[in-house]
């Protein structure tokens, strides 16, 4: 097994990466590889081979790789062209998907530079843990896709807010994030024991992350602010209605039953943090499924002494109208998870590169083919896991908690148990 360690250079000029998963995430993956250099997307797997044809299908369509489908994991990391993967499976197979990752390598039946993993890591701290036990196992590079703390605009307004109004007028002290949406697309999203949860670990993984983000100054490691208190709460407010669980179970099947076993649709969670000097933070934390209007709505804040940076995905700079005679079949091409085609809509020019994939993708592969440790990497994504499972507690417990609690590693949700009852 060949180990491209820290600080050491790849002999490589190009990449080849093999992706686990062909759903809609790695879609979303693939149509930003356009802005992606020095890299391509060679191999797809998935248990469904018809699926990962088609995503292969589409990455030779945008000319971004001559991928294939492959019959299995190993066979991918057996691949010499495959030196990257990207998983982006469901998050009930994440533990065996590392592992036939690792039992390959440690077999020598190929050789990895680096691995990134979708969002969450895990459907709890153990998991989590296990991932990272696994990468570190396997010795190689690694990278946590969170994609929002890519997004372009967020980027850049947090090095202006922290520039010039921090420098000028003291550190921010106060970071709000949000995500909404209508709902996901998959029947497995909505299984709190295959997804883990609800919507607060679905969504909130990208809202806590973007705040701390935020609350952390550029160039300082996350360290520099640590978590105290979490107070949290979850409710199902729309999909647990009669009328609304039965439209889940008639789009997705019997499985998917929220009159006896719901998730939350609906999740808020203040975390209270410490900055080196002791001063306190707060991060205010929303995420929906049951919020209705054009589309998927990501919102932050970041508020100081005398500055403000605000920011919201469905502020677009072009929008379109339809009057009531204009009709047509439902669709995502104006923004995801649409709700509507007729009204006045928002367009997002570019999804992939307004959330983050472009840049992210781009970051991550920069990093691999350097032999450097993306900054954004698995030990972040169990700091994530770590304050949502702290946040269930709050919410199950219905008090604020301190950080971090006694018994974390071996806590899952209620909602993931099959036993919340709202």
């Amino acid at each position: 097994m060949v180990i491209v360690r820290k600080g050491e250079m790849s002999t490589r000029k190009r990449l080849g990466v093999g992706f686990i998963g062909s759903g809609f995430i790695t879609q979303f993956h693939i149509r930003s590889w356009v802005a992606v250099r020095d890299a391509d997307i060679l191999g797809i797997w998935s248990p469904n081979q018809e699926n990962a044809a088609a995503a292969a299908s589409l990455a030779r369509t945008l000319n971004v790789g001559d991928a294939r489908a492959y019959s299995s994991i190993t066979e991918m990391v057996a691949d010499p062209s495959i030196h990257c993967l990207w998983i982006c499976g469901p998050n009930h197979r994440r533990i065996e998907n590392m592992e036939e990752i690792v039992h390959a390598l440690k077999s020598g039946k190929g050789e990895l530079v680096g691995i990134a993993c979708e969002k969450p890591l895990g459907r709890n701290v153990a998991e989590a843990q296990r991932v990272v036990e696994l990468v570190e196992e396997a010795g190689v590079l690694h990278g946590y896709l969170e994609d929002q703390i890519f997004s372009p605009a967020l980027v850049r307004g947090r090095e202006i807010a922290w520039k010039r109004g921090a420098a000028n007028a003291g550190r921010p002290y106060l970071a709000r994030a949000a995500e909404e949406h209508s709902g996901p697309h998959m029947p497995w999203f909505w299984q709190g024991d295959l997804q883990g949860g609800g919507v607060l670990n679905d969504m909130m993984c990208h809202s806590v992350e973007v705040a701390r983000f935020l609350l952390t100054e550029p160039g300082a490691p996350r360290s520099s602010i640590r978590p105290v208190k979490v107070t949290a709460h979850i409710a199902s407010l729309k999909w647990s209605r009669p009328e609304y669980a039965r439209l889940l179970r008639e789009n997705f099947g019997s499985e998917v039953d929220y009159e006896t076993r719901p998730s939350e649709d609906f999740a808020s969670a203040t975390i209270e943090f410490r900055d080196e000097q002791n001063r306190p933070l707060i991060a205010e934390t929303t995420t929906s499924w049951c919020f209705v209007g054009a589309g998927l709505r990501l919102s932050s804040e970041l508020l100081g002494p005398e500055y403000m940076l605000q920011l919201n995905s469905l502020d677009t700079g072009g929008k379109i109208f339809f009057s009531r005679r204009v009709t047509g079949s439902q669709g995502e091409d104006m923004v995801e998870k649409q709700n509507a085609e007729q009204g006045l809509m928002p367009i997002v020019g570019n999804e992939a590169s307004e959330y983050g994939y472009e840049d992210e993708n781009r970051s991550f592969i920069q990093s691999f083919l350097a032999g450097e440790q993306p900054w954004e990497d698995f030990h972040a994504g169990l700091e994530v896991t770590e304050l949502l499972m702290a946040a269930y507690m709050s919410a199950e417990q219905e008090r604020t908690i301190t950080f971090k609690p006694e018994g974390l590693e071996e806590f899952v949700p209620a909602v993931a148990q099959g036993t919340w009852r709202p």
